[in-house]
């Protein structure tokens, strides 16, 4: 009776297919998949770029702040007081310390929230500071 009973478990075993390798498998794709993408952080709103005689392209650790017409700042895709605009500069350098700053201010927006953002970069240490426009 042993005999019978060892057979069935052995057949029983035989049709399993041990699927923990595979996963292994996916798993180690998908982190490696994340961590050679490239993430790109967006200011949060769309805005209209004044229009520029001279423009360059920008690469490296970029933080990113618009400025809306009606005069909101915006950063990461929420918008911020402008009081807090330096403690959020120190926080992304904290992060990446060769950042520079991208200022996307809307043509209508007003002159008086851009000049805010530059002293509060200024404070920060930050010394790359471009505002964005349309060549």
């Amino acid at each position: 009776m042993k005999s019978g009973l060892m057979k069935k478990k052995a057949q029983e075993e035989a049709g399993e297919i041990d699927l923990t390798p595979m996963l292994d498998v996916v798993f180690i794709l998908l982190i490696f998949f994340i961590v050679t993408s490239v993430f790109v952080t967006e200011a949060g709103i769309e805005v209209a770029k004044p229009q520029a005689s001279t423009a360059d392209d920008t690469a490296g650790d970029l933080i990113l702040i618009a400025v809306g017409p009606s005069g909101d700042i915006w950063i990461d895709g929420e918008q911020i007081d402008p009081r807090f605009i330096r403690s959020r500069f120190e926080l992304r350098l904290a992060d990446a310390p060769n950042s520079s700053v991208i200022i996307q201010a809307d043509a209508n927006a007003n002159n008086e929230q851009v000049m805010l953002i530059l002293g509060a970069a200024r404070e920060a240490n930050i010394t790359n500071v471009s505002i964005s426009a349309e060549a």
